[in-house]
């Protein structure tokens, strides 16, 4: 299972790229693995303010639906409208193609509480 170095991760399974003051989040190979095959994404967050573990959005699987967390404060630029009618891409490729959010950071200084792919993969026991 992959978990790329250049990547932070919450204990909730989301992951972080950040670029300067944004960031795309989506959630981890391990999350969408323990979910199965994933039919539907529900983000309606676009445009708004929210902080920290606040749920920005749902990923339902076909055994299960999951609420999803915002890893950082901000505001939420974008929802990636592929996963509308492309939600599998979520599995095929959580890392890539399957982002969820990309978000402009109001607290930066929250980056430091976000783990390391060495802490997440302890966390998750890999």
């Amino acid at each position: 299972m992959e978990f790329p170095e250049n990547l932070k991760y919450t204990k909730d399974h989301e992951w972080v790229k950040i670029n300067g003051n944004e960031a795309l989040v989506g959630i981890t190979a391990f999350a969408q693995s323990e979910l199965g095959d994933i039919v539907y994404v529900d983000i309606s967050t676009e445009g708004e303010s929210l902080e920290k573990d606040s749920v920005f959005g749902t990923v339902e699987a076909v055994k299960t639906v999951s609420d999803l967390f915002l890893p950082l404060s901000g505001k939420i630029l974008e929802v990636n409208k592929n996963l509308d009618t492309n939600p599998e891409t979520v599995n095929n490729d959580p890392y890539g193609e399957g982002w969820m959010i990309k978000i402009s950071i109001s607290n930066t200084a929250e980056i430091d509480h976000l783990l390391s792919a060495a802490q997440y993969k302890e966390l998750i026991g890999h």
